[in-house]
């Protein structure tokens, strides 16, 4: 019987490793979405991030051609540029983008000559950091990702134009709050209004941008907005209601702090009447804790996935991809025993935990010793 179950245990190692091996060959990097990250929209932030030259124009008489007023960015030959699709004609100037290999501009939309400024701090070539070029017929530098520190400064710089007057230079800055790392949207603390982002949360007409601002209302807020907040959540809790929930409960972990993480595990992940949108919500508002390490300590995090993977056994894999980024290998013996007895049927959970278990430095030697003394 030692010899068969030598085989048994040999044959489920070959398997985790040969399982491992395809992950290796076919992974692709991933990304955390940030709660109020609109799916794979491209922000103009990351366009001005993109493109080599930027200018501010206004139509000419010739159709399609326009004077320059002002460089956002890059050398530019000339003073009038031509658009091969211009817009309707405004009384503002547009924000008129050109991309590395093209020889065309794009307009953006108009805004107001007074935010050049301010739209040259958010576009800068060169910011701290090295630049490269994306090939060598590129003509111009173009922004890698920015740093933890740039973007400190960068939500600082567009925070003072969220819901401007003028609507690009709203879209702008919501663009890069949205984009922003939470880590870097906490530092805002302090410089945010409470009452006038309760007030945009409310507006109807804002519903789209809804999500960032109660991210930035847990930021700014105090005792009173975490017990309307609170409120609010029960409310949904009631109604199995997911809307708006995941960012709810950031700003509420925000707020209150550590003991709200516990709440969530008792009301969420122990509760078999929640839904899956729920359940999902309640991870991504950890996740983006997690993720800051900020009032709520990364260990505790991992403490309550290590919580939802033995109560959740076929949603263990929802956290596996964020545990092994965290470097978090305490999961590796329950991970085992999930592949083991099959208990993920999703094949997206399953890869989630095999990449886990490949990046485990202790995964071969757990798997030997779990199933070595298991009986015929």
């Amino acid at each position: 019987m030692g010899q068969v179950t030598a085989r048994r245990s040999g044959g489920f190692v070959t398997r985790l490793i040969v399982a491992t091996v395809m992950l290796v060959i076919c992974a692709v990097p991933a990304a955390a979405c940030p709660i109020c990250l609109s799916g794979m929209k491209i922000t103009m932030g990351q366009k001005l991030d993109s493109a080599y030259q930027a200018v501010l124009a206004v139509p000419l008489a010739e159709p399609g051609t326009f004077r320059i007023v002002e460089v956002i960015k890059g050398k530019v030959v000339g003073d009038t540029i031509n658009l091969p699709s211009p817009p309707p004609r405004s009384s503002k100037p547009y924000l008129i983008l050109r991309y590395p290999l093209s020889e065309q501009w794009e307009s953006q939309g108009a805004i107001g000559t007074e935010y050049a400024d301010w739209l040259r701090q958010i576009a800068v070539d060169v910011h701290g950091s090295p630049v490269e070029k994306a090939n060598p017929l590129q003509l111009g530098p173009v922004r890698k990702n920015l740093t933890d520190a740039e973007w400190v400064e960068r939500v600082a710089t567009v925070a003072v134009n969220l819901e401007s007057e003028d609507p690009l230079a709203a879209e702008i800055a919501y663009g890069e709050i949205s984009r922003a790392p939470y880590s870097a949207l906490r530092t805002l603390k302090g410089k945010l209004d409470a009452r006038i982002i309760s007030a945009w949360i409310a507006d109807p007409q804002l519903v789209a941008r809804r999500a960032g601002y109660t991210l930035l209302l847990g930021i700014a807020g105090s005792a009173d907005d975490a017990a309307a907040l609170e409120a609010i959540i029960q409310k949904a809790w009631s109604a199995r209601n997911a809307d708006n929930l995941s960012a709810m409960l950031a700003a509420d972990i925000e707020l209150r702090g550590p003991e709200r993480v516990a709440w969530i595990e008792r009301m969420y992940f122990d509760d078999r009447q929640r839904t899956l949108p729920e359940i999902e919500a309640a991870l991504l508002a950890l996740s983006v804790h997690g993720g800051a390490n900020g009032v709520v300590p990364r260990a505790r995090i991992v403490e309550a996935y290590l919580s939802f993977i033995k109560v959740r056994k076929p949603m263990a894999g929802f956290v596996a991809m964020e545990l092994a980024d965290w470097r978090a290998w305490e999961a590796t013996a329950d991970y085992v025993g999930i592949i083991k007895s099959k208990a993920v049927k999703d094949p997206a959970g399953q890869f989630a935990i095999l990449s886990y278990l490949h990046r485990s430095p202790v995964t071969a030697a757990l798997a030997g010793r779990s199933f070595a003394d298991q009986p015929e």
